[in-house]
């Protein structure tokens, strides 16, 4: 049993989605084939509580990243998730922690640099960034919706918390892991 986010999307409205007729998933089939079958999968992540400085005001963010290989867009979360936002979920679709405390850190720091830079680096009056890893790990729920011929599928994902078609990189995530 693992501890998930409680999901946005039915299977139903993700199998709605992916046989969606705008030009993006008409572009995906052309490329790829039919859509074959849907399935759901699970990611663990890691939440952090992050604290910097930003114009004078003192930022705090409660932030998730991958627990695989921190590789997916992070999670940002008003407070951790408690009881009511999860559910308990039996599934065989489960993605295997891999990430080290330590890169996983790492990772996260550089990637909150990033979102830092992004906001405005001259408004940063101060060098301190903090990061705080909180007790658990959560799952995260994914649609994936596979394409093509039997022999050479391509995999399609939809984040189920946030209702929204991922790209590229989500794709070639979840490839690598149903290829290992």
């Amino acid at each position: 049993m693992i501890h998930s986010i409680k999901p946005n999307v039915t299977q139903d409205e993700a199998l709605r989605m992916f046989r969606a007729t705008g030009l993006s998933s008409w572009l995906w089939r052309m490329r790829t084939g039919p859509l074959q079958r849907i399935a759901d999968a699970y990611v663990p992540f890691r939440l952090y509580r992050v604290r910097y400085a930003l114009n004078k005001e003192k930022v705090q963010r409660i932030l998730a990243m991958d627990a695989v290989d921190g590789s997916l867009d992070l999670f940002e979360f008003r407070t951790a998730p408690t009881g009511a936002e999860l559910v308990e979920v039996q599934t065989r679709n489960e993605l295997p922690s891999s990430l080290t405390e330590e890169r996983g850190l790492e990772i996260l720091r550089d990637k909150v640099l990033r979102i830092i830079f992004r906001q405005g680096f001259f408004k940063m009056r101060e060098a301190s960034l903090e990061i705080e890893a909180l007790p658990g790990e959560i799952h995260l729920p994914y649609w994936l919706g596979f394409y093509g011929a039997s022999d050479a599928l391509r995999c399609r994902v939809m984040d189920a918390v946030r209702r929204r078609l991922e790209g590229a990189k989500a794709s070639a995530f979840f490839e690598q892991w149903l290829a290992a």
